[in-house]
């Protein structure tokens, strides 16, 4: 624990017995209370790896999807008292050893959500990011920073951390279970206000770490234009989209120090 509150790791598996211990073994004890795998009904043996590791497991009995997936683990999370919530995929693209510092830049009262950002380094490209995701990724950041008046580095790292009030607060279920799901909960964030920090963070691209093809890329592409419209028509109050409502109200949340 950090000053009294509860660190939770999920970790939202499929397919990741080859990079899951490697992950798992990286992660800050020191700080961390528990760590929790939801494995999306993987067709390899990542949830013997994981019971191996004793970690606890929540297993889908039919594939859910990428956002889907993360749904349980956060909902596990806060059924378990989680006071700070960290994903951290599996598949070893990002280090796990950043998970003390997102989770200390919570603390600090600046932030109510942290995000590992690819970009801020300078060297996605030598990680071996390919380059027309590279593209795909300043291209898309560019056009939703436009859409929704913010100065993000990137808007599609799969590494980072919330505090409770902001899992407690947004309508995750009214979002895809497709992999569009993190741009529509971070862009639920930014629509109520939470402060979002970013801390740079290498990644790693090899072939047992997950990765979206180029054709599930454009339609995520799409899905994320999509939300930044949806966005910008439910601030001008031309439309109205329940994702953007919120469960309780932004002004009143309370901070985790």
């Amino acid at each position: 624990m950090i000053r009294n509150k509860k660190v939770v790791v999920v970790l939202p598996a499929y397919n990741a017995e080859k990079t899951l211990g490697t992950t798992y073994r990286e992660i800050p004890f020191d700080i961390v209370d528990e760590v929790i795998l939801v494995d999306d009904a993987s067709i390899d043996h990542t949830v013997a790896v994981a019971k191996s590791l004793h970690i606890r497991t929540l297993v889908h009995a039919k594939n859910l999807g990428y956002g889907g997936n993360q749904k349980s683990c956060y909902r596990a999370a806060l059924e378990g008292g989680a006071d700070i919530v960290v994903m951290l995929h599996p598949d070893y693209q990002y280090t796990p050893k950043l998970i003390s510092a997102m989770a200390f830049l919570l603390l600090s009262g600046e932030y109510d959500v942290v995000l590992g950002s690819r970009i801020l380094g300078g060297k996605a490209i030598q990680g071996g990011m390919p380059i027309y995701k590279y593209i795909n990724n300043r291209l898309l950041t560019l056009i939703q920073n436009i859409m929704m008046g913010e100065k993000l580095s990137e808007y599609h790292t799969g590494y980072r951390a919330f505090t409770r009030k902001v899992l407690e607060s947004i309508s995750l279920d009214d979002n895809s279970n497709d992999f569009v799901f993190d741009n529509q909960m971070l862009s639920q964030i930014l629509y109520a206000g939470f402060r979002v920090g970013e801390i740079t963070c290498p990644a790693k691209y090899f072939p047992e770490a997950s990765s979206i093809n180029f054709v599930q890329s454009m339609k995520y592409g799409l899905g994320c234009l999509n939300t930044a419209m949806k966005f910008r028509l439910n601030k001008w109050g031309i439309g109205h989209f329940k994702m953007f409502e919120m469960k309780a109200d932004v002004n009143s949340r309370t901070e985790v120090v």
